[in-house]
């Protein structure tokens, strides 16, 4: 019974990211209300909470008392056995600016360990989703990080928080060490899609600071699922409540974290 029940979670999350990801494509260049949260970088949209309430009530119906974390109205429900991690929209910028890159994000956890994942971008029409052990796939593909060995021929790429302007950037350091040592950086505002990048081998590794447990719950399983690793800057557990994280195609994994360390 348990395992049917969390299958059929896993594919109500893979309906609910589809419907969410129609209903952003469908508003994507509209009038939407935008506003910053407790930072003026920090964005969000009417798009945001439209689709986390769509997102939300799915669940309900079907599993009313699970625990459900979301980005825009916090935590619900009551029994923690099971809890749904969602970002309705990753990549709040990038959308309110009419920029394609964005993505809807949820993960399921089980007794505290995440159990499965989907990531879907609706303007690629790409699900990206994993099952612990059971590999990861996009549209039915398996995934393979890529095999790139040395990180001064590696495309990494990475975020940025949001901040006041009266504080310190704290990955601008970072940044500037890693152009140095690799082969190139991109920064496209989605650590969702950046981890499901490096998990499908386009990137080969991404690091970031300051993000919490919808931004990477879904995606970090799917890179350990299609071969990579996942840490934190140190090296220990990539854990959600980390506020940081270092995911890679492994065989590169000591060299990000080297140059994270200021070792190279």
């Amino acid at each position: 019974m348990t395992s049917r029940l969390n299958d059929e979670r896993f594919e109500l999350a893979r309906g609910a990211a589809r419907q969410a990801g129609a209903l952003l494509r469908g508003k994507l260049g509209t009038h939407i209300g935008v506003r910053s949260k407790d930072v003026r970088s920090n964005l969000v949209t009417e798009a945001d909470t439209q689709s986390e309430a769509l997102i939300r009530s799915l669940i309900a119906r079907r599993f009313p008392d699970d625990v459900v974390l979301g980005e825009e109205t916090g935590t619900s429900g009551r029994d923690a056995t099971h809890r749904w991690i969602v970002d309705p929209l990753d990549g709040t910028t990038n959308y309110a600016h009419g920029y394609r890159c964005f993505s809807v994000s949820i993960a399921i956890e089980s007794d505290g360990e995440v159990q499965s994942g989907v990531v879907y971008d609706p303007m690629a029409d790409e699900e990206y989703i994993a099952l612990r052990g059971g590999g990861a796939r996009c549209n039915g593909t398996e995934l393979h990080v890529s095999d790139q060995d040395d990180l001064c021929d590696a495309l990494l790429a990475t975020g940025f928080p949001a901040h006041r302007v009266d504080d310190p950037i704290g990955n601008l350091k970072a940044f500037a060490d890693f152009m140095n040592a690799a082969q190139a950086l991109r920064r496209d505002g989605s650590a969702a899609l950046d981890l499901c990048y490096v998990a499908a081998g386009r990137f080969d590794g991404f690091w970031e600071p300051s993000l919490h447990a919808w931004d990477i719950a879904a995606g970090a399983l799917i890179v350990t699922e299609a071969g990579g690793k996942t840490s934190d800057y140190g090296g220990g557990p990539a854990r959600l409540d980390a506020g940081e994280i270092v995911a890679s195609n492994g065989k590169i994994h000591d060299a990000m974290l080297a140059v994270l360390k200021g070792d190279r």
